[in-house]
């Protein structure tokens, strides 16, 4: 190209200097600088095309790292998820034994005091009955039949 404007500029002072300077001179010059045009054009373009090229590579390189990144990330959070599903199951079933030990403990502790209660009342029932047939021993001869109501509780006074 720096030949062709050197040549232009001989071939300008030629024309300015001879009057009898042939035009077409440099009209086959300007052919030639349009020649020259297309070459650096269709040099720039491929060079163009390389550079996307290597872009896209580049950018394919980059994809592909931080899909890589992003699934070393998510194994690494599926293994926390499941240490910590894990963990809250442990935590679950020692708070469900416990919960079961404790339900186990308040059934024994409610049978204790029924069957401590009915003794108790077994007990009282069987004392009241001493304390009767004590005194009906002490009584004269009564007949039972004007002592007892419908239901046969007792409602004799002496």
């Amino acid at each position: 190209m720096e030949d062709l404007l050197s040549q232009f500029t001989f071939l300008s002072d030629q024309a300015l200097q001879d009057k009898n300077f042939d035009p077409y001179a440099i009209e086959d010059l300007m052919k030639l600088f349009e020649i020259e045009s297309y070459k650096a054009w269709a040099a720039m373009e491929l060079e163009q095309e390389k550079e996307v090229e290597e872009a896209e590579n580049s950018m394919r390189e980059a994809e592909d790292y931080l899909d890589s990144v992003m699934e070393s990330a998510m194994e690494e959070f599926r293994y926390f998820e499941e240490n910590l599903d894990r963990e809250s199951k442990a935590k679950l079933n020692g708070l469900v034994q416990v919960a079961d030990s404790a339900r186990k403990m308040g059934n024994s502790m409610e049978k204790a005091a029924t069957v401590a209660s009915n003794k108790y009342i077994e007990a009282a029932v069987n004392s009241a009955s001493a304390s009767m047939k004590t005194a009906w021993k002490d009584q004269p001869s009564t007949d039972l039949t004007d002592c007892c109501d419908r239901r046969g509780d007792i409602v004799c006074v002496a």
